[in-house]
């Protein structure tokens, strides 16, 4: 009688075990690190916003910009204050790497009289704790914060991302 050759039913369980068990440790490690990865990825974006707000400042004359839409890209051949070119699409839709970005000006209508002088920009998680944890905030002020304790961030421009109970500390 010939013997066959191949894996029994028990070796293909264990293998199988094994590969289970290795999947439980690596897939929180691995949700843990895209979260951290949408959380470095918002900071950079607001610094993004931060600057590309100076840039509009300097270049227009009327103050910061009066949306995010205005930060963004440019259909025209040359740039314009509803169009400045100053960010990718993908950030001037409010909506990146698993935050949304709300961006909320102390002027709506900005002029050479009467400029926008304060703004807040607030990334909070598209779905809390598989997206993100924390809650982030720039404003005029150019600081980045970090409020990894908040329920919601602050929106009111020129409050300097503060909600008054000491959150958002500079990161």
């Amino acid at each position: 009688m010939k013997r066959q050759k191949g894996f029994s039913l028990i070796e293909l369980l264990i293998v199988v075990a094994i590969i289970l068990i290795i999947a439980a440790i690596a897939v929180p490690n691995l949700l843990r690190s895209r979260m951290a990865a949408n959380e470095a990825s918002s900071a950079g974006s607001l610094r993004t916003i931060a600057t590309s707000n100076v840039t509009y400042s300097t270049t227009y004359g009327i103050g910061f910009a009066p949306t995010l839409v205005s930060l963004g890209p440019t259909t025209a051949v040359t740039a314009f204050s509803s169009e400045a070119d100053l960010i990718d699409a993908t950030l001037a839709a409010g909506v990146k790497s698993g935050y949304t970005f709300t961006y909320v000006p102390l002027q709506a209508n900005p002029t050479t009289i009467a400029p926008n002088e304060a703004y807040t920009v607030a990334a909070t998680p598209v779905t809390l704790n598989t997206s993100g944890v924390s809650f982030f905030c720039v404003d005029q002020t150019n600081v980045v914060r970090k409020d990894p304790g908040a329920t919601l961030p602050p929106t009111t421009p020129g409050t300097e991302c503060d909600d008054g109970t000491g959150g958002f500390p500079a990161m």
